[in-house]
């Protein structure tokens, strides 16, 4: 079986200049998800960076990714309109598509969305517990009924999303929030997950659980289709005779 091609995508712009989050991540947090998603194996993994030449993400990267992570927080205003619509349409064609965190602001997320994609947020160290509602969906696979983080940023309702397809894990904070934190849609041909934890001050993607569904996320994102659909194509033929003088040509008399 050949390996899932999985693209990792962090601004990259905390780890510059936050000692803190340098400190738990000296590889940066794409280094972290890329090095989990290793070691799950099945997985082969590049990662890409907003300073990087095109930032990261050219038609040849893109042509050879199967799933995409997106990580952004503090620079989505500096990511252009043009490469926002470029991977919302990779999308649409039925490439994956992974939102982590403060993704839910990121401008493929939101043209994905078509909302605002707006929430309530609280940074206060509070414990996060997350509830698996759909035990039997892929992203959920081999996970306890509940799993916490110990300090995490709150996400609270109302999370401003279309209605998920599928609902796979609720989150409850010690401050009494609930949030919808694993969200998952189908656009166009395209899977899309969201997946809320990930403050950039907290070793979140160290953990093996998050570890965990990063890697069922990847496999469940990941399907062999690609088929464009920004095109419009003018039905020269037709399948069955139509009658009338002016009618087309059957692809049976081509």
């Amino acid at each position: 079986m050949k390996p899932i091609r999985v693209t990792v995508w962090n601004e990259g712009r905390h780890e510059q200049k936050d000692a803190p989050v340098k400190a738990i991540y000296p590889q940066g947090i794409h280094g972290c998800i890329a090095a989990a998603l290793r070691l799950a194996g099945g997985f082969e993994v590049r990662t890409a960076t907003l300073d990087d030449p095109e930032h990261g993400l050219t038609d040849a990267v893109l042509d050879a990714t199967d799933v995409l992570f997106w990580w952004g927080h503090c620079a989505h205003g500096a990511v252009p309109d043009a490469l926002a619509q470029k991977v919302q349409q990779r999308v649409l064609a039925g490439m994956g598509f992974i939102a982590l965190h403060s993704a839910h602001y990121a401008k493929p997320f939101k043209l994905l969305m078509g909302t605002n994609c707006s929430l309530r947020w609280r940074e206060a160290e509070e414990k996060e517990r997350f509830f698996v509602i759909d035990h039997a969906h892929p992203i959920a696979a081999g996970l306890p009924d509940t799993f916490e983080l110990p300090h995490e940023e709150m996400y609270g309702e109302r999370f401003d999303v279309p209605t998920p397809d599928e609902l796979v894990f609720i989150s409850w904070f010690e401050g009494g929030d609930v949030f919808r934190s694993g969200c998952t849609w189908r656009r166009g041909h395209g899977r899309v997950l969201y997946f809320r934890p990930g403050h950039e001050t907290h070793p979140t993607y160290h953990d093996r659980t998050i570890q965990m569904v990063l890697a069922n996320a990847a496999r469940w994102a990941a399907q062999p289709l690609r088929r464009a659909t920004n095109d419009s194509p003018w039905c020269k033929e037709s399948f069955e005779p139509i009658v009338g003088a002016d009618a087309p040509a059957t692809t049976a008399d081509v």
